[in-house]
């Protein structure tokens, strides 16, 4: 019944076309096309009285006879019958509802218009309202959000003495009213400062309509905030003026950020809204993490001597297999997309020394798993005469100085502990375990493989199996030691074991394989024998051979996941969003 209440409640009651009304079950319908005569019936009694506001003379009703009724039932069902008691009751009880609804629809659409009306008109006087500037007062310095310094005086409450006079730039991230006085979060990518705007400053057009993601340019005194009362850095900016040019207003209304993109919204959706999602506090954050983790691992390099270089994107050889690359046209010839840059860095080590780069990566895996990307940002590094030993100790550096770095600086930290409440510096030196070892710990915990079966010595460990390993024994990995048949042409036997590598993956909980490296096979004989087992062509490769033919040395390296790296560190659930614009299979926007 409600149902059709909701139905009727947007329909205009007509008068009635005739003195007596029609209602047909089967063929009539509940339309304002409908006359309610014999030849066009409405389909309900509740309807018809609502149409007629319950005056017509009388309401005839009829309805088809059930299925498989004989004739004289049929015949029967055909004749018109003045409506029932119960149907005439129902019908009149349903139509005063609608005279209710209808009214009190009324009454708030009345409501609204006076609403909109008092708000055209307020808007129409805010428009008058034309802020200057005081050309009396100091001239202010331009300062960045977060910027700090003797050069910034602050007023004190309690004090007549002046505090500096400042002018900043950035965008509105929230808006608070209080009373007669507006307090804003201006934000510009370095800091958030608070705002407050008062009296005139408040009645303008532009205060009244003031949207999030707004900029705005902001003059006027920096002051120290009142006891009991928090705002970033201990201080507020006191305006006196503003301007918001019409091209910096922000969408307001339904088409504002925050209905756009907000909690709970299909993951598809903000990857789509990427633009806007970058604009939200973990994303920022996240991003503002990944600069200062960037920063840090060059930094890192450079107080280990290790010099950065720029290999090719554009590569006609592969690395990592066939079946993962990006293959293209190139003035017609065949090429790739590098899945690594690690052969390019290995031809750096006899002129250069050590070398490192921090370049894209591309692999054609036709997977979504939450840690795999199409492309992502590659730290590879290359170290020349070392041991796996060395090797081993190096990446374990590496991951704790770039913590170090980025923990030393208070901002940064703060944001890597809102993202991630419970990190704490790994523990060292890391766990190291042998891939033998690590196929008997898990066929002890009933961790199967991707059959589900047993693990057995020569499995290739699937994520799943790596991933609850990391998390039970909850703490950094070396897997290391992996058969040679799993692993990449390249790398080194053990002396000790040839059926293995000298081959690390670091594991961390959560996200699992962060790092892969090994020592690199140094000599000319074993390298080419590697190439003939994996159906490799040694011909394309000769820039790359030819470093064991003229001065080979025992040398080694790695290539870490930034995007893995900051999921383990921000505690994020997929690497999508550790990058600006991920890049996966079946999305290559925006």
């Amino acid at each position: 019944m409600a149902a059709v209440s909701d139905k009727m409640a947007d329909l205009s009651v007509q008068e009635p076309k005739t003195a007596t009304v029609y209602v047909d079950e089967d063929v009539g319908k509940d339309e304002p096309t409908q006359q309610g005569t014999e030849q066009s019936p409405y389909k309900t009694m509740h309807y018809a009285y609502i149409q007629t506001k319950g005056e017509a003379k009388e309401y005839l009703t009829r309805k088809a006879a059930p299925a498989g009724s004989d004739e004289a039932a049929q015949a029967a069902a055909k004749e018109w019958k003045p409506a029932t008691k119960s149907a005439m009751k129902k019908a009149a009880s349903l139509y005063e509802q609608h005279k209710k609804k209808v009214a009190r629809e009324q009454e708030l659409a009345a409501d609204r218009k006076r609403k909109e009306e008092e708000q055209q008109k307020k808007f129409e006087e805010a428009k008058k309202v034309v802020l200057e500037e005081d050309k009396s007062l100091p001239q202010p310095i331009r300062i960045k959000l977060d910027e700090v310094g003797d050069h910034i005086k602050l007023r004190k409450a309690d004090s007549e003495e002046k505090g500096t006079r400042v002018r900043v730039l950035g965008r509105v991230h929230r808006v608070r009213k209080q009373k007669e006085n507006m307090f804003i979060e201006l934000r510009d990518g370095y800091g958030i400062m608070q705002v407050l705007l008062q009296g005139k400053l408040t009645q303008t057009y532009d205060a009244l309509i003031l949207a999030r993601e707004t900029s705005m340019e902001i003059f006027g005194e920096m002051y120290e905030v009142p006891a009991g009362a928090n705002a970033p850095l201990n201080r507020e900016l006191h305006a006196d003026f503003y301007k918001i040019p019409s091209n910096w207003r922000a969408a307001g209304g339904e088409d504002a950020i925050t209905n756009r993109v907000q909690p709970g919204t299909e993951h598809a959706t903000l990857l789509d809204l990427r633009h806007l999602t970058l604009r939200g506090d973990v994303s920022s954050s996240v991003m503002l993490v990944r600069d200062a983790v960037e920063y840090a691992f060059n930094q890192a390099y450079k107080e280990s001597r290790i010099r950065k270089v720029s290999p090719p994107a554009l590569v006609q050889t592969q690395v990592e297999g066939g079946a993962t690359l990006f293959k293209f046209d190139y003035y017609g010839a065949d090429a790739y997309l590098t899945q690594s840059s690690q052969l390019y860095l290995e031809t750096c080590l006899p002129s250069l020394g050590d070398v490192y780069c921090i370049e894209k990566s591309f692999r054609a895996e036709k997977s979504l798993t939450r840690r795999h990307l199409s492309e992502y940002t590659h730290v590879e590094a290359e170290l020349d005469f070392i041991d796996f030993n060395d090797l081993l100790n190096h990446i374990e550096h590496m991951i704790c100085r770039v913590l170090e770095i980025i923990l030393a600086d208070p901002a940064i930290a703060e944001k890597v502990m809102k993202l991630n409440p419970e990190f704490k510096m790994p523990e060292r030196p890391f766990m190291r375990m042998k891939y033998a070892d690590a196929i008997e710990w898990l066929k002890e915990h009933d961790i199967p493989n991707e059959e589900g079966n047993p693990h057995a010595f020569g499995d290739d460990i699937a994520e799943a199996a790596e991933r609850r390993m990391t998390d039970i024994i909850n703490r950094p990995i070396f897997l290391t030691h992996f058969p040679v048949e799993i692993k990449a042409f390249y790398m080194q036997r053990d002396p000790e074991d040839q059926r293995v590598t000298e081959s690390v993956d670091c594991l961390m909980p959560g996200v699992g394989e962060i790092v892969g490296g090994s020592m690199r096979l140094d000599d000319y004989d074993q390298l080419m024998a590697a190439f003939k087992r994996e159906g490799l062509d040694p011909a394309p490769y000769y820039w790359y051979t030819d470093q064991r033919r003229y001065g080979s040395s025992p040398h080694g390296g790695y290539g870490l996941g930034l995007e893995r790296f900051l999921a383990w560190l921000c505690k994020q659930h997929t690497v999508r969003d550790c990058c600006l614009y991920p890049r996966f299979m079946n999305r290559c926007k925006p």
